[in-house]
């Protein structure tokens, strides 16, 4: 089973930039594609950027690309979101998530990943 741990969250000013950070454990996150998602209060959880278990394949949502860069280090077993020009539409509880299944297909749904963290918050103030 595959812990996950983020970190990184914080309160920034718009245009600002952070740098949010996903520590997993367990020998099955370099087989498995890797994912941040982001829930706003009183919203539903959404989709936010996915890389391949390689780090070949990126896919993001259309209200981030171009802000937002996913990328992993599977030396340091490491998931990384880096986040610029965030908006306060950003404002919500960032998770880390891992599909173990084999395949990934670049779906947004979150519910192609199996696997959680517990979230970190990240907070832009206008």
């Amino acid at each position: 089973q595959v812990q996950l741990v983020e970190s990184g969250g914080g309160l920034v000013q718009a245009g600002g930039s952070l740098r949010l950070s996903c520590a997993a454990s367990g020998r099955t996150f370099r087989s498995s594609a890797m994912g941040w998602s982001r829930q706003a209060p009183g919203k539903e959880r959404e989709f936010v950027a996915a890389i391949s278990w390689s780090g070949a394949s990126t896919y993001y949502a259309d209200s981030v690309k171009g802000r937002f860069t996913i990328s992993r280090d599977n030396a340091k077993n490491m998931v990384y979101l880096q986040m610029n020009s965030l908006k306060p539409e950003d404002t919500a509880v960032y998770y880390c998530a891992g599909n173990s299944g084999g395949y990934y297909s670049g779906s947004h749904n979150p519910s192609a990943f199996d696997y959680w963290g517990q979230g970190t918050q990240v907070t832009v103030s206008s």
